[in-house]
């Protein structure tokens, strides 16, 4: 697991001295190429601020790094993998293409046993791999303003209806069905931790989450209700803000947000919010901490579901919030995710007291 790496720098001067020791055990992902190496690997060197390390490639694929060309860092689970081998091999063939279950039984493999290999050596399925591939290269079609059509071939579908139900699973709607005159704006945000989607207004942001959180769906549900179905794709004064101060804090410059937000929740909710943007970067808090801060002391749990329930990820720093013991809790996004997080926000950490208090 991500925890069980040693430090940044250690994993990065092992990079520099291309160091065999931590070949399969370590991964580097790469912002500004959007491609991820063993640490063996023999291109040039990027900035120590542009790379994130991982402990599996499934890590790395999740988080929306594309394999090196040069390294090679799939050969391991392909050699010893014949099916993920020429998977791999057709998708990066034919990148646009529709994958279904009928390929992988006409290539000659069996399903179940595809399904099971690539959830075990990359978390997700082949299915899902591809899929979000294309799909992506769509919805920024339509963010930029694209006929539906245009996004359709864009991502490589050539079947509308295929197309729609994919951009369905994705925000809960078919592109079709999106408002021409919308009162909330999604769009799609690419971070070295993987793909999110933010959702906001023409002045506040009212969702920022990872691609593939769980409560995503019911999320934009909910948003929809609120706008009455008034919800499209494209660009905001919000979105284009939180896009750079995300690009700011991966890039170790700065982890303060100052997006415009716009709270969905209890008047209890919002105070336990408001108490998470208090806790500096670089530090923890847990939910009896933030119970007595807010001056109920005895609302433990509660606190623990209005912190789950939270929408607006990193802004809104629900993983700086651990239990009692010290230890990691549920968290969204993953927890090798919040691990992650904590580690970059090292880089903020504060001494000053007051913040500590």
């Amino acid at each position: 697991m991500l925890f069980d790496l040693p430090d940044h720098d250690t994993l990065y001067q092992a990079l520099l001295d291309r160091n065999a020791a931590y070949d399969g055990q370590a991964y580097v992902g790469v912002a500004t190429t959007g491609v991820f190496c063993r640490l063996t690997c023999p291109a040039r060197k990027p900035k120590t601020e542009n790379c994130t390390f991982y402990a599996s490639v499934g890590e790395c694929i999740e988080a929306g790094f594309r394999a090196c060309k040069r390294c090679h860092p799939l050969q391991p689970m392909a050699s010893a993998d014949p099916s993920i081998a020429a998977l791999l091999a057709a998708l990066d063939e034919r990148p646009e293409y529709r994958w279904s279950e009928n390929d992988i039984d006409r290539l000659g493999f069996d399903l179940s046993t595809v399904r099971r290999s690539f959830k075990r050596q990359f978390g997700i399925t082949f299915l899902e791999m591809a899929r979000q591939r294309r799909l992506r290269d769509g919805f920024e079609t339509i963010s930029d303003g694209g006929k539906i059509i245009d996004a359709q071939l864009d991502a490589g579908f050539e079947s509308a209806s295929a197309f729609r139900a994919s951009f369905s699973k994705l925000l809960g709607r078919a592109p079709g069905r999106l408002d021409s005159t919308p009162m909330l704006f999604a769009d799609w945000i690419e971070t070295p931790l993987g793909s999110m989607i933010t959702v906001c207004s023409k002045s506040q942001m009212h969702l920022l989450e990872f691609l593939d959180r769980k409560a995503l769906k019911s999320e934009l549900a909910k948003l929809d209700a609120l706008a009455k179905g008034k919800v499209g794709i494209g660009k905001t004064q919000p979105g284009e803000q939180i896009k750079s101060e995300l690009d700011q804090f991966f890039d170790g410059v700065s982890a303060s947000f100052s997006t415009p937000l716009a709270y969905g929740g209890s008047a209890f909710a919002q105070s336990v919010w408001g108490e998470l943007r208090l806790i500096p970067p670089g530090q923890t808090r847990s939910y009896s901490e933030i119970a007595k801060r807010i001056g109920r002391p005895s609302a433990t749990r509660a606190v623990a579901r209005a912190n789950g329930a939270n929408q607006i990820a990193l802004v809104v720093p629900c993983h700086r919030v651990i239990g009692a013991d010290g230890s990691l809790t549920g968290y969204g996004g993953g927890l090798w995710r919040k691990q992650k997080l904590l580690e970059i926000e090292k880089h903020y950490r504060t001494t000053s007291k007051e913040n500590a208090q």
